[in-house]
């Protein structure tokens, strides 16, 4: 069984729909740790060793987050500064978190169409999500095709409860080794894996 860490950020979590019903699915996963960041550091002071033993002690590794601003919210990217340091995360010495995998998964308030060439948006969720893909790869580190929940703002109650049941079995699915990853690999985002696994 895989071990699995969150790494949440989300500023404003009091008026979200639907990541409070997400974290709420992944709380209740054995094997699943949720590390809220914004709850951990309200006042940015990122406590580095506490983040690296976390990492350290995990096999995969979820950045789950909306879509900010095309990237990610701002604590993500201090945390980002601050945790990969070098000499620890990546460089010639900087093996620490060799092998492990991490795996993007955001919401957008606008629809899939949105996010294409020609969209209204004019870049797909890889190419925006390209900084932190390349940061993995610096960290030696596997980066897994997003999992993109898309159209939020347009989502009433079903459709809320539809989304947090995929993700929870998205995340059992992770945790159990039920998705072929090796496969996935070149995919523009992991939806359709977790598709064919909910109807097989």
């Amino acid at each position: 069984m895989a071990r699995l860490l969150i790494l949440f950020a989300h500023p404003a979590l009091e008026k979200s729909r639907v990541h409070r019903r997400l974290i709420r699915e992944a709380q209740a996963i054995e094997g699943v740790t949720v590390n809220d960041l914004y709850e951990e550091y309200p006042d940015f002071q990122i406590n580095v060793q506490r983040e690296q033993a976390l990492l350290l002690d995990h096999d995969l590794i979820v950045l789950q987050h909306p879509m900010f601003w095309y990237s990610t919210p701002a604590i993500l990217k201090q945390w980002q500064d601050l945790v990969l340091e070098h000499g620890w995360a990546y460089g010639s010495r900087g093996n620490a978190l060799r092998g492990k995998l991490v795996l993007s998964l955001i919401t957008t308030g606008g629809g899939e169409a949105a996010y294409q060439h020609g969209g209204f948006n004019r870049y797909t969720i890889a190419e925006l999500l390209a900084p932190i893909a390349q940061t993995v790869r610096l960290c030696k580190m596997e980066y897994l095709p997003p999992y993109v929940i898309f159209g939020t703002h347009r989502m009433d109650e079903d459709a809320i409860a539809m989304a947090a049941a995929r993700y929870r079995r998205l995340l059992l699915a992770l945790r159990d080794d039920r998705i072929d990853l090796a496969g996935v690999n070149g995919s523009p985002v992991l939806n359709p894996a977790v598709a064919m696994l909910l109807e097989g």
